[in-house]
């Protein structure tokens, strides 16, 4: 018996103990087993250019606002990707403290809530300032107008609101936004 197994280290950093774990578990297999180590989600330094904007548009901006849809019952993952590289580095990340509000949208009559408390778990680990302000948006292939604007006008409301009150923890966070 011959069998292969894709493994895949979770981590983006090239040291991480997770590929240290799999090159290790590869180096000791019984007969007839081999590990084949994928290493395509390691980071590269210094980070790409779309990361430094990233990091440059988070912080210059008062708050941050999130949309995602549901993946799989989750966020995707290059949001996921871009919230970790926002929260590096440790001690001087631009998400650290930032004011952050999120919503959800799917097809689906849940809205994308699993992706929304995955998202909500994700911003609360990388140290944002979650406002507490969030929504589901069920059905939002039925909340568009064909000329892209919101056609249900309490949906409309609720997301202004839910704006306005990110904005407002922004200003109380930064007076000087105020001004």
């Amino acid at each position: 018996m011959s069998v292969t197994i894709a493994a895949i280290a979770g981590s983006l950093r090239a040291g991480s103990h997770t590929r240290a774990l799999l090159r290790a578990a590869a180096s000791d297999l019984p007969p007839g087993i081999r590990l084949t180590i994928w290493d395509g989600l390691a980071r590269t330094s210094p980070a790409p250019a779309g990361v430094a904007a990233l990091r440059a548009l988070i912080a210059g901006a008062g708050a941050v606002l999130i949309v995602t849809p549901e993946y799989n019952g989750s966020i995707p993952g290059q949001l996921k990707n871009a919230l970790d590289w926002a929260s590096r580095p440790r001690g001087g990340a631009v998400l650290a403290g930032k004011p952050a509000a999120a919503i959800s949208a799917s097809p689906s009559p849940r809205g994308g809530a699993w992706a929304l408390a995955d998202l909500r778990k994700v911003l609360t680990v990388t140290g944002a300032g979650l406002t507490g302000t969030e929504l589901a948006i069920p059905r939002v292939h039925t909340q568009l107008t064909p000329g892209g604007h919101i056609a249900d006008p309490a949906l409309r409301g609720r997301i202004t609101a839910l704006i306005s009150d990110l904005a407002q923890h922004a200003t109380a966070a930064s007076p000087a936004l105020a001004a």
